[in-house]
């Protein structure tokens, strides 16, 4: 049998070895007849898979990693989900999601280019260092390939389409083979508009919140001391003393997107004993990204003079802007292109019974967010200008001349760059003989260069562009490492894998973490499983090296309510971060047993209990703790306010500044179950069944409560966004030349609104909440292979339409009646592929 190197482990073994850890793999063939067309779809379905997995499907504007996708194992976050491609780190994401999480972007991998998926789900940073907190996904490439293929995909819902083009070509010679992978995909946009509920912030008609904004259009001013409405304001628009806006219709559920992609391999025989192989890809990704017109409030400092021709309240005296939205100028926009770039080199070969590998690698991710003149982009500084000039008008809602919007308008550059350089030399076989079998080694040493910077536009650092959330980070390291891995047989059918890992990091020091894993092969029936480690995740670049850096949030100014009904409404304020250069490792404990049952050939059950701990894990220091300690009073240098309107304590509350520290600490522990059945006889053709399972048991999370002087510990399982049930399950049909697959997909139900009175201190465990519903989705597939070299395939997913289950939502990235990070909203999905070999 052919040794391979499975991810999870360094030593090569025999193909049908057992693992001592769980392992999922997704083949070429199991791709292939999923229907998916890009990594970001497989992981969304995949139930290891939870909180913290994103895709493009949400990343608007307010992102900070617009065009990205990432997966998260466990719903420990997509920082602590180790992504590889053929074992080798390759560089994260230019741009940082939600301010500061690290992540590799799957979207720079074409589907096509992959030969298999493995996923190993449990810690394993004894073998691979940081971030194999939750798992390790390894994308493993395909190579050697000989012959040509080409693939045509085609699919559309309702209002939206997909599109893409895939071809391989490989050549072999008697020491030498050439791979080369071209791909090309592109998806159109899916507006909210287009699914009726989905389009507006007002979701109090299905039972939810009303999140509609109080910048508004018609605006609001402080008129002689008070707040007013514009006089214009439509009646169905005014909540106590402001117009509140719609941002609803502006929103984009998918956005455009375009990616290319080319990828080489190759390989050549030096010696008998020597061989000489490389890998290079380039990945040339563009998206788009869309909010809502600028949204303005008293921070910006705008006014408007008594004299202003258009005044409707003449005779107070110059006016103070307090809300307002520059609707006339249009959607703020972005235009998003990433640029990946990804070479490997390297010797391998075998010396007696030991093979060598020695490589060098040099990885890259630039990305470049722009935004012109036509996109939107208003400059304070530029409005305030044409407004004291009498050209603007800000009163009514009124569209102003695209000249004056022009003069109030600016283009913006945002620059990402991620690099990653490493070399590393690894070499494993067999040390000796027992008898009971030999015992093998792995060892290795590595060193890596990590850089990143993420430039925002100057208009943003000097104060000028409102409403966008900002990021500015700059960081680099230097990682040295060492590995050695042993696998003992011992008595009894009993394998024992022992591995341990140094590291060492130039700006926090060093760590080791060791790893054990046993094997028992009770028969040809049943194996037992066991495995413990510990593992860390590094503060990422982007938590040491954050610049002034920002975020919005709603939820509603209670102290400032006491003062001024004004202030009452729930809205989006800022929360403006800077990076904390002491912060430490996040530590983690992971153990697993299980079984695997074979009680008939051709079908093969396990069922594993898992657990993971993670200490000192690194948090935003809690917001309601921030509020509540600062917020109540107006010269507070933590939570900023504008100046107190005559006779009152509070002024408008404007952002509340924080940062991050190793202050967190959760459990995570739960079941999966996996069934495979292949080969049964029906209906003259063969049936395979699967089904994958994972039950979430608890979710504990320890963080400070809102006093700021105690911890408390919250159950997240079953909360908002942590489902307790998710599986697939699938049943693949053949006969000659014909094949028919079905699949299922859950998403149980969980608890809505984590903040029931959205006031900013999240109060899911002292509250109970309505339930989110289950959301379970069909998917189908017919394939047919009776023409020469050609395969067509036909297939839905979510065949029968179903609609994500309503849900009141959190009052930050989920405003619209579903959450989008568990629920698609794009509807059944009809699609057609075809594959042609020569």
């Amino acid at each position: 049998m052919e040794e391979v190197a499975v991810v999870g482990s360094r030593i090569s073994r025999n193909a049908e070895f057992e693992t001592a850890t769980p392992i999922q793999v997704m083949d070429r063939e199991a791709i292939e007849k999923s229907g998916y067309t890009n990594l970001q779809q497989m992981f969304e379905k995949n139930p290891a898979a939870g909180n913290g997995t994103f895709s493009t499907r949400g990343n608007n504007q307010d992102s900070t990693a617009n065009g990205a996708a990432a997966v998260s194992l466990r719903g420990m976050g997509a920082d602590a989900t180790l992504v590889l491609v053929n074992g080798r780190r390759v560089a994260i994401s230019a741009f940082a999601e939600s301010i500061t999480t690290n992540f590799v972007d799957i979207n720079t991998i074409p589907l096509a280019a992959i030969e298999r998926v493995e996923v190993l789900k449990d810690g394993a940073s004894a073998i691979y260092g940081s971030d194999a907190v939750a798992g390790v996904v390894n994308l493993v490439l395909r190579e050697d390939f000989e012959g040509a293929e080409v693939s045509v995909d085609y699919g559309g819902a309702d209002g939206y389409d997909e599109q893409s083009t895939s071809a391989i070509w490989g050549v072999n010679g008697d020491d030498s083979n050439f791979t080369v992978i071209f791909d090309h995909r592109t998806n159109s946009t899916l507006s909210s508009t287009e699914r009726p509920g989905l389009d507006t912030a007002n979701q109090s008609p299905r039972g939810g919140m009303d999140f509609r904004s109080s910048r508004g259009y018609p605006g609001s001013f402080t008129v002689d001391g008070e707040i007013q409405p514009d006089p214009d304001c439509p009646p169905a628009q005014v909540a106590d003393t402001v117009c509140v806006y719609d941002y609803g219709p502006w929103t984009l559920l998918t956005p455009e997107s375009e990616r290319t992609g080319v990828m080489m391999l190759g390989n050549t025989q030096l010696t008998d004993s020597v061989e000489f192989f490389t890998e290079v890809a380039f990945q040339h990704n563009t998206s788009v990204a869309q909010g809502a017109p600028t949204p303005l409030d008293g921070d910006a400092g705008l006014t408007v003079p008594e004299g202003h021709p258009q005044n409707p309240f003449a005779g107070n005296g110059d006016l103070e802007i307090y809300r307002y939205r520059t609707v006339d100028a249009g959607a703020r926009q972005w235009d998003i292109e990433t640029d990946n770039l990804r070479g490997v080199f390297g010797l391998r070969g075998h010396i007696s019974d030991w093979n060598w590998e020695a490589s060098v690698q040099r990885s890259r991710s630039e990305s470049t967010q722009t935004g012109d003149r036509s996109q939107g982009w208003v400059r304070t500084d530029l409005l305030q200008r044409e407004i004291d000039a009498g050209r603007y008008n800000p009163f009514g809602g009124v569209q102003n001349p695209q000249s004056v919007i022009d003069a109030i308008t600016t283009s913006l550059v945002r620059q990402g760059k991620s690099q990653l350089t490493s070399a590393n030399f690894t070499v494993d076989g067999n040390l000796f003989d027992t008898r009971y079998g030999g015992v093998a080694m792995a060892a290795g040493i590595e060193h890596r260069e990590e850089e990143a910077s993420d430039i925002p536009d100057d208009q943003f650092q000097r104060g000028l562009i409102f409403g966008t959330e900002s990021v500015s980070a700059q960081a680099s390291r230097d990682i040295s490492s060492a590995f050695v891995e042993f696998a003992v047989p011992l008595p009894a059918n009993l394998d024992l894998t022992l591995a341990g890992r140094y590291d060492d990091y130039s700006d926090f020091g060093s760590t080791a973490n060791p790893m054990l894993n046993l094997l028992w092969t009770a028969n040809d029936m049943l194996s037992l499983r066991a495995s413990w480690g510990t593992g860390f995740r590094a503060p990422s670049l982007a938590q040491i090296g954050l610049g002034p850096s920002e975020e919005s949030i709603f939820f509603e100014d209670t102290y400032g309510c006491d003062v001024n009904p004004s202030y009452c409404a729930s809205t989006d304020y800022n929360i403006v971060f800077s990076g904390n250069p002491d912060l430490e490792p996040e530590e983690s404990e992971s153990f697993n047993i299980g079984a695997v049952l074979e009680p008939v050939d051709a079908l093969r059950l396990s069922l594993d209990y898992w657990s993971i701990t993670q200490d000192g894990k690194i948090d935003e220091v809690p917001f309601g703790y921030l509020y509540r300690l600062n917020c109540n009073d107006q010269d507070s240098d933590v939570c900023n306010r504008a100046d107190p309107l005559p006779g009152e304590s509070l002024g408008a509350l404007q952002s509340v500044d924080s940062g991050f520290v190793n202050i967190g600490e959760q459990t995570v522990s739960g079941v999966d179950l996996s069934l495979v059945y292949s080969g049964l006889p029906l209906a003259g053709g063969d049936l395979g069944l699967r089904l994958d399972y994972s039950h979430l048991a608890e979710f504990e999370r320890v963080e400070l409560d809102s006093s700021g002087e105690n911890f408390l510990t919250r159950d997240l399982a079953g909360e908002y966004e942590y489902p307790q049930h998710r599986w697939a399950a699938s049943a693949d049909w053949a006969r000659e030349n014909f094949a028919l697959t079905l699949g299922l997909n859950y998403i149980g139900e969980f608890e809505d609104t984590p903040d029931i009175d959205f006031d900013g201190t999240l109060d899911y465990d002292s509250n109970k909440s309505r339930t989110v519903d289950n959301f379970l989705t069909l998917n189908l597939q017919a394939r047919y292979t009776g023409f020469e070299n050609l395969m067509l395939s036909l297939g839905a997913d979510n065949a029968l339409d179903e609609e994500p289950p309503f849900a009141i939502g959190d009052g930050n990235s989920d405003l619209y009646g579903y959450v989008s990070s568990q629920h698609d909203p794009r509807g059944r999905f009809v699609y057609g592929r075809m594959v042609y070999s020569f």
